[in-house]
């Protein structure tokens, strides 16, 4: 069932991928990240929270929509090198091993592939109301 959610969320995606991509100047269309559901847990000690862990792969060139989690996010990069950012961030290029925090009133402007020949893949952390989407697209 969650996997069906994070499969819609990718096809409400594509067309914001897609404006994303051309928006930062480079024609075409980008590639889509592919997400992965690795597990979620309902958290008994805080009702109405719950934990999820994602995988996310960027194909070589990926660029991401503007989008937010209402969420406590920590991304973790497993391999390759990304580029992250917030509104009112820096920019981050992150590589195996780094890290990167989203706060629930964060807005992430940036989110791509540092490469358009290699993979990028990282797993996030994310803390959130139950109820509230994982990730809901636009400011």
């Amino acid at each position: 069932m969650r996997m069906m959610k994070v499969l819609a969320l990718l096809g409400a995606l594509t067309p914001a991928a897609a404006l994303a991509h051309d928006a930062a100047g480079h024609g075409g269309s980008a590639p889509l990240p592919v997400v992965s559901d690795v597990m979620t847990k309902a958290l008994k000690d805080y009702p109405g929270k719950e934990i999820t862990l994602i995988s996310v792969d960027y194909p070589p060139g990926t660029v991401e929509p503007i989008h937010h989690h209402d969420a406590h996010a920590v991304v973790y990069v497993l391999q390759g090198t990304i580029v992250m950012g917030v509104k009112g961030g820096r920019e981050q290029t992150l590589k195996a091993g780094d890290t990167f925090y989203e706060g629930p009133d964060d807005i992430h402007t940036i989110g791509r592939n540092a490469s358009q020949t290699e993979p990028a893949k990282f797993v996030v952390f994310i803390l959130k109301d139950a109820k509230k989407p994982l990730v809901m697209l636009g400011l």
